[in-house]
């Protein structure tokens, strides 16, 4: 019998630790990376954070759509901004893949990324 609770906090762990590698490698290749902490609901808004019903405990601080926002400014005033949404597995839910939608149609991102786990390299695969 699978004990839900602890695969739970096992996949919040290593989707957290997914994350520090992705940012990691986009800073490694040259991006500036930051966490986006807006959300998509009726419009751009503020991610607001998520907590256990039960316990009442904090669970997610930043739970922003897409996970980080990156930029590179290759000359003055050419530069670009894209999204990046981590996913160990690589699938966006239909929620996700409306939002994404919505970002590009409204040009918050000139393109969102899937960052995700193949063997011990991370792929990167547009979305739009």
């Amino acid at each position: 019998m699978t004990d839900y609770k602890k695969q739970g906090k096992k996949n919040r762990v290593s989707g957290k630790l997914f994350e520090k590698l992705v940012q990691k490698d986009l800073e490694k290749i040259g991006w500036i990376v930051a966490r986006w902490t807006k959300n998509v609901d009726n419009g751009l808004v503020d991610a607001k954070p998520k907590f256990n019903p039960f316990t009442k405990q904090l669970m997610m601080n930043s739970s922003g759509f897409p996970d980080f926002i990156r930029f590179r400014i290759s000359s003055f005033p050419n530069y670009y901004v894209e999204g990046v949404e981590c996913k160990v597995n690589g699938y966006l839910s239909k929620e996700e893949k409306e939002k994404v939608k919505w970002l590009i149609e409204n040009k918050i991102f000139s393109q969102i990324l899937v960052a995700k786990k193949s063997g011990k390299e991370i792929n990167y695969e547009s979305i739009n």
